[in-house]
């Protein structure tokens, strides 16, 4: 990377999800079909909670939201992609981004494909991956050994968190493997720490691609104080060492 810049750039890939990701991701945006991002798929929380909990498959609303970001050209689809419906009927809260996705993947054989076709809907080049095609929620289990369940619940700890997990235990997207081992950069963050950017490093193959790569690797940290609960009083010493020990290397 020594005197190199992004433009020289062939692959950045970038990690994370909820909103940090998206601001991430169009910030590069120039950098076209070389830019993937790599993103969360365990929110269990609004429309994609409720989504979730009555058709199943993976969560949709952190992709919508890097999708919308990297929107350049506004267009008739990207006003329905964005749209979200008010009111006090059953669609009230409901993105139409999140249906689309969740109906296109029903009518595709992989997750991936639905998000390949809503691209070439809004004419996004940068690549977006499921960091899983598989349905999977997060875990964690605080210092009093209670096993708490879903990205919402983990943020509302008022105790320490002594472990994540991912169940089911799914395999990473072969796509999002190879992307890794192919970068030039790697981008982790900025987002919320243990529901946006651990869950991605849970993944056993993720893991392993991202000890294996020569590319370097670069944390991006939050401006301000988190909204997490567990993680609002963490020191970047002490993410760095969680992230390290998951991973296998230095951050």
């Amino acid at each position: 990377m020594r005197n190199r810049t992004l433009a020289d750039l062939d692959r950045v890939v970038a990690l994370g999800g909820g909103h940090g990701l998206g601001r991430v991701l169009s910030s590069l945006s120039s950098l076209g079909s070389r830019l993937t991002g790599i993103v969360t798929t365990t929110d269990n929380g609004g429309s994609t909670g409720r989504i979730r909990r009555s058709e199943g498959g993976i969560a949709w609303g952190d992709m919508r939201n890097c999708l919308n970001q990297l929107i350049t050209e506004p267009s008739v689809a990207s006003a329905m992609f964005e749209y979200r419906f008010g009111g006090n009927g059953e669609l009230s809260g409901h993105n139409l981004g999140n249906l689309m996705l969740k109906a296109l993947d029903h009518l595709s054989v992989r997750p991936l494909e639905a998000i390949n076709l809503i691209r070439n809907l809004l004419k996004v080049d940068a690549h977006l991956i499921p960091m899983s095609e598989h349905p999977v929620d997060l875990m964690a289990i605080d210092d009093q050994g209670h096993e708490v369940y879903g990205e919402v619940n983990i943020d509302q700890l008022t105790t320490p968190i002594q472990e994540l997990l991912l169940t089911p235990n799914v395999p990473a997207t072969r796509e999002a493997v190879h992307a890794i081992s192919e970068a030039d950069l790697i981008i982790i963050g900025p987002g919320s720490f243990y529901t946006s950017l651990m869950p991605i490093l849970l993944l056993k193959e993720i893991a392993q691609a991202l000890r294996r790569t020569p590319a370097p690797m670069v944390y991006i940290g939050n401006l301000g104080r988190e909204l997490s609960l567990p993680a609002a009083n963490l020191k970047l010493e002490s993410k760095l060492a969680i992230m390290e020990q998951y991973v296998g290397k230095k951050v």
